[in-house]
């Protein structure tokens, strides 16, 4: 057996909210949202948490947003938006048990749908040191394409990341303990030794305690 490994997700996991409204709180506060947007959004996240969008579809859509724009303006504006936005929103439970895995010598990684964008910063809050989230392509020039590197860290997509990480790092899914709140996570929580269920959603919820998976609330 390799070193042991915890594994994050980040949306209502290490943070209490999703990060997508969060963003769209943020436009809105500077202007390039309007309340219309932000009902969409929350339509999309009454959605994704149902299961009943396909959420690779909305993601792809929201790329095509950010074609052409400077990806170092990106970074400074999620350093931004994650400062004041969304580490407020990160639990005292998340700290801690970040924390504790670092203390004990794990390896710990996010394991996210979200942008590298969104989860650096959070890492960086947490002492996390891996990331394993959505890579947005870039041109020559440093510029978004629209477009997102394969594969996208969502459901198998989690899978294959966290393989590629632990080819790197020495170490396989026997060694993890993986915590996250959805039921598109199951890929990756049928192959990892240790599953923590946290502020699970409906559907989760439900295969947990048919499983005997731990369940908490942070």
């Amino acid at each position: 057996m390799g070193q042991r490994v915890a594994l994050f997700d980040l949306d209502r996991t290490l943070i209490r909210r999703e990060s997508a409204s969060l963003y769209v709180a943020y436009q809105r506060a500077i202007g390039e949202a309007t309340v219309v947007d932000q009902l969409r959004m929350g339509f999309w996240v009454a959605q994704y948490t149902l299961g009943v969008i396909d959420a690779e579809a909305v993601a792809k859509k929201a790329f095509e947003t950010v074609r052409g724009k400077s990806e170092v303006g990106m970074i400074a504006r999620c350093d931004d938006w994650v400062r004041n936005y969304v580490a407020p929103h990160l639990t005292d439970s998340a700290r801690r048990t970040v924390a504790d895995h670092r203390s004990a010598g794990d390896l710990v990684a996010i394991v996210t749908g979200a942008t590298t964008y969104t989860a650096w910063p959070i890492a960086r809050l947490l002492g996390i040191p891996h990331v394993l989230a959505t890579e947005l392509a870039l041109d020559s020039s440093g510029c978004f394409t629209g477009q997102a590197v394969d594969p996208i860290c969502y459901g198998t997509g989690k899978v294959t990341r966290v393989e590629q990480l632990g080819a790197r790092e020495g170490f396989g899914f026997e060694d993890c303990v993986f915590y996250t709140d959805s039921y598109t996570d199951l890929p990756l929580l049928e192959k990892v030794a240790e599953r923590v269920v946290v502020n699970p959603d409906v559907r989760l919820k439900r295969e947990a305690q048919r499983r005997g998976w731990r369940v908490e609330t942070w």
